[in-house]
């Protein structure tokens, strides 16, 4: 069943992200597998995106992650599909890589199958994690229960970028500066 492309409805999203980081001088960077360069593409889309964003990877296939994700063979041996330990340890990567204030990383299972590998294999399975200033972390999974993939695709984008801002702003709240 094909599905539209699901970027326009990204756009509140994707803008109050965007603003929110042009506000506070914060740079964000990203780690996609089943958004598939959703979220960066969106982020990208706003004027004065140079600003802010420092740069993404979308580590769609495991090889990917040895090149790009910090990953060892080791790790790869060990993969049980995704969870909120895989994206923390990508988004730790990423930080320390590209040097952003803020890393969102996700993976999940898009569909419209299950995957192969692990227990986290149902389709609309989502891990989060967001890595930020000294030593911040948070990671959630979400279960959407849906198998259309451009759909889960679209919604995984978004629930990334809701993420990463309640972070930045629980963050902001905390040193006084919201």
């Amino acid at each position: 069943m094909a599905t539209d492309i699901p970027a326009p409805r990204l756009q509140p999203s994707t803008l109050h992200l965007a603003s929110l980081l042009k506000a506070h001088s914060l740079t964000l960077s990203t780690v996609e597998t089943a958004c598939g360069g959703l979220v960066s593409s969106s982020l990208l889309s706003t004027p004065g995106a140079s600003k802010f964003f420092r740069g993404g990877v979308t580590l769609y296939t495991l090889p990917s992650r040895i090149a790009f994700g910090g990953w060892t063979a080791e790790m790869l041996d060990t993969y049980r599909g995704p969870t909120k330990e895989v994206v923390l340890g990508l988004a730790r990567h990423n930080k320390q890589v590209l040097g952003a204030d803020w890393v969102i990383a996700e993976s999940g299972t898009a569909g419209p199958t299950r995957s192969r590998s692990g227990n986290n294999g149902e389709p609309g399975y989502l891990a989060l994690a967001v890595v930020g200033p000294g030593g911040w972390e948070r990671a959630v999974e979400h279960q959407l229960g849906s198998s259309d993939r451009a759909g889960n695709m679209g919604e995984f984008a978004r629930l990334a970028m809701e993420f990463v801002a309640e972070c930045i702003e629980e963050s902001l709240k905390g040193e006084g500066k919201l």
